[in-house]
């Protein structure tokens, strides 16, 4: 058994979550700003269906990208020197979080419900969300978002709709991070894909550790800068 939250109820801790499924921890509370931010200086994210409760997970190990590790194919070095993207940060966050939510191949349904959507975009409007975009002749073809908190990232999900477009607009959120003293990006859960791009698991222990330190200091929250990201592969890469 879960507890479940009422509005006010402080998150039961990490070490208690089941380990089948692996990582959840608690249901119910709300998506306010508040509890968003609190989950996540504690190593916390919602992550549910449609027709569920809100559900709170803390999966160990944890997988996260340190930004300087990244991991970068030939392919994708030659994307970023070719400049076949123009990326831009927080132009776009509303459309981006729309087009992650957009049912994948295989798929029935997403877990980016309205509810989500409208949680994020408020704290995308407190600073703490914020978008990565890859654009082509005006046109939006792929991107992730996600929430900073001190010098960590925490990436909620990413899109692609041309080839390396939503690898393209990772690896200048790296370049950003890294040119920001950003120490970690949260990842979630493990996958291939994920690993394939640098990304490595690490205990639950260690990343809530981390997070003690890591959600500290850094830039404050506001609205990135777009033009930054702009000429961070431009020479070297």
């Amino acid at each position: 058994m879960i507890p479940w939250l009422r509005r006010d109820d402080p998150f039961p801790p990490v070490e208690t979550a089941l380990k089948e499924p692996g990582g959840l921890l608690a249901a119910g509370g709300d998506l306010s700003p508040q509890r968003l931010l609190a989950a996540y200086r504690l190593g916390i994210f919602p992550w549910y269906n449609e027709a569920e409760p809100i559900l709170w997970w803390s999966p160990d190990p944890r997988m996260v990208l340190f930004p300087t590790q990244i991991k970068l194919s030939r392919s994708l070095r030659k994307a970023l020197r070719r400049g076949h993207f123009e990326v831009r940060l927080d132009t776009a966050f509303a459309q981006v979080v729309r087009a992650c939510a957009e049912p994948r191949a295989g798929q029935d349904g997403t877990w980016i419900t309205r509810e989500m959507r409208e949680a994020y975009e408020r704290l995308h409007e407190l600073g703490y969300a914020h978008s990565v975009e890859s654009w082509q002749e005006g046109r939006l073809v792929g991107g992730l978002y996600g929430v900073a908190i001190g010098r960590a990232f925490y990436g909620e999900s990413m899109f692609t709709r041309v080839t390396d477009a939503s690898k393209v607009a990772l690896a200048h959120l790296c370049r950003y991070l890294e040119h920001n003293g950003f120490a970690v990006i949260d990842c979630q859960m493990v996958t291939r894909h994920l690993a394939s791009l640098g990304a490595r698991p690490i205990a639950r222990s260690r990343f809530v550790q981390g997070l003690a330190e890591w959600t500290q200091g850094g830039i404050p929250p506001g609205k990135w800068p777009a033009h930054d990201a702009r000429d961070l592969f431009g020479n070297g890469t």
